[in-house]
């Protein structure tokens, strides 16, 4: 058997090629929308990759089912659930599928896949065990994807707090229950091949360890071993969880009604300095700077978007760039595919056009007009707590903020500003922060192409609470 496991460090996400190399094919599990490095990869070890297989209608991303059976491959997904959670795109459709509930078996070579449903994540959920029946009659494996992490299990809340139906949250989390009893009595030198790892927003404490066992998971994951009655285990589960990104509710309704076609990532042209000009102040557009936010507070083309492009690039950008947004990147060049391909692989495909930052100097130097962001530290935040003309505006999680705030501040996770914008009073200048810096600049930058003047605090809330401790 042939296996291999693709991470994706911003999404923290991970799929799976399973194949059989004494017939040379391949299945690969909860691909990305970019399928190119799948096919790319199988060819590489003269594999053929005739069978795609999802666990769940995924939250977090495109899924790349429709780019395969758009090239005539076979897909996988679940027929489990109730009626509003079903591949909607897949029924009374042309593509070979094959829909698949509990206990059902394809194979690819001599490998044997089994359907195990496993709900409370989502209604439809499935888990994979996977068999090579060239060495044994029994599975080496589970691909649980956004069931059981390593050190977590997967959040039952997000059907209400992404996908906005609701009072379905306990009930999924009383669902999740049972499936995790049923896990307990699955053998424990099974391998557990998950989902996601560390990073990843479907969960709220998951390791960075690629791979694990069930015996491990059953000895040491905390929300498993929360488990000692359904009542602890629905609380232990939804305290806690972390707001989700503004963009999972779209992924979810995309991935359940099909997503786009376009058979190849955007590519955007290069923009002159005269293009660039045009784009200045135009709220119809997204500019999406993604140099890191000293450069960007310095000096940026009016309202522009800040998402420096690390880890939190999708989650940034997918919360404040709407689906038809036409969009426009400051980027370093050698990294423009890496840019374009983190905005498909969430739907953001409405790329137009690019420049670089040296670009910008040179628009600057051509007596372009840059904006800029005030920035200062904590040393300087009681110059504004209490003030009426000011307001602490504190963008880290709810469970960040009930540890420890600055007193009057107003609350926000970054990633549910703009459904949330008519909270925000325009008529006072938002002093922004977070735990280090980072949320809160993205945040700065969006509040103030939103027509909010805005004072960064870039600085470590621990500072603060120093500085608090001191003066107590």
């Amino acid at each position: 058997m042939y296996f291999k496991q693709f991470f994706d460090d911003k999404l923290a996400q991970y799929a799976y090629m399973i194949g059989c190399q004494a017939n040379g094919t391949a299945v690969i599990i909860d691909p990305m929308r970019d399928i190119d490095q799948y096919i790319e990869h199988a060819a590489s070890q003269n594999l053929t990759i005739v069978g795609a297989a999802d666990t769940h209608i995924h939250a977090d991303y495109i899924s790349g089912l429709r780019e395969f059976a758009e090239r005539g491959v076979k897909v996988y997904a679940s027929d489990e659930g109730d009626k509003d959670w079903k591949y909607e795109w897949l029924k009374d459709s042309d593509y070979e599928h094959e829909l698949l509930n509990d206990g059902d078996e394809f194979k690819i070579g001599n490998i044997t896949i089994k359907a195990w449903h496993t709900p409370g994540h989502t209604p439809e959920h499935l888990s994979y065990y996977i068999t090579d029946g060239a060495a044994a009659d029994e599975p080496m494996g589970i691909a649980t994807g956004d069931f059981v992490f390593v050190g977590d299990v997967g959040r039952p809340d997000l059907l209400e707090s992404a996908a906005g139906q609701k009072d379905v949250m306990e009930p999924s989390a009383r669902t999740l229950f049972k499936s995790v009893e049923d896990f307990k009595n699955v053998p424990e030198y099974l391998q557990i091949w998950p989902g996601h790892g560390a990073g990843s927003a479907c969960g709220k404490a998951l390791g960075a360890i690629p791979e694990t066992t069930v015996g491990y998971e059953l000895r040491y994951n905390a929300s498993i071993k929360s488990a000692t009655s359904e009542d602890d285990f629905v609380n232990f589960i939804l305290e806690g969880q972390p707001e989700p990104p503004l963009y999972f509710a779209r992924m979810k309704r995309d991935n359940k009604t099909g997503p786009k076609v376009l058979k190849g990532l955007p590519k955007p042209k290069h923009l002159t300095l005269k293009e660039l000009g045009k784009l200045a102040g135009d709220t119809e557009v997204a500019v999406l700077d993604t140099r890191e936010r000293d450069a960007f507070a310095d000096g940026h083309l009016l309202g522009s978007l800040l998402s420096p492009l690390n880890k939190a690039f999708n989650t940034v950008a997918g919360s404040y760039i709407t689906e038809d947004e036409a969009i426009y990147l400051v980027v370093e060049e050698h990294r423009l595919d890496e840019a374009v391909r983190d905005l498909y692989r969430i739907g953001l495909d409405n790329v137009i056009g690019f420049v670089t930052p040296t670009d910008l100097a040179h628009y600057a130097e051509h007596d372009g007009e840059l904006d800029s962001i005030k920035v200062e530290t904590f040393d300087d935040i009681d110059a504004y707590t209490g003030e009426d003309d000011y307001q602490i505006l504190d963008v880290r999680k709810a469970s960040e903020f009930a540890e420890g705030n600055v007193p009057g501040a107003q609350n926000i996770a970054h990633t549910r500003l703009l459904p949330r914008l008519d909270e925000i009073n325009k008529e006072k200048t938002q002093v922004v922060h977070c735990q280090a810096g980072g949320r809160s600049a993205v945040a700065s930058a969006f509040l103030k192409r939103n027509g909010y003047e805005v004072i960064l605090i870039d600085d470590a809330f621990e500072n603060y609470k120093e500085k608090a401790g001191a003066t107590a």
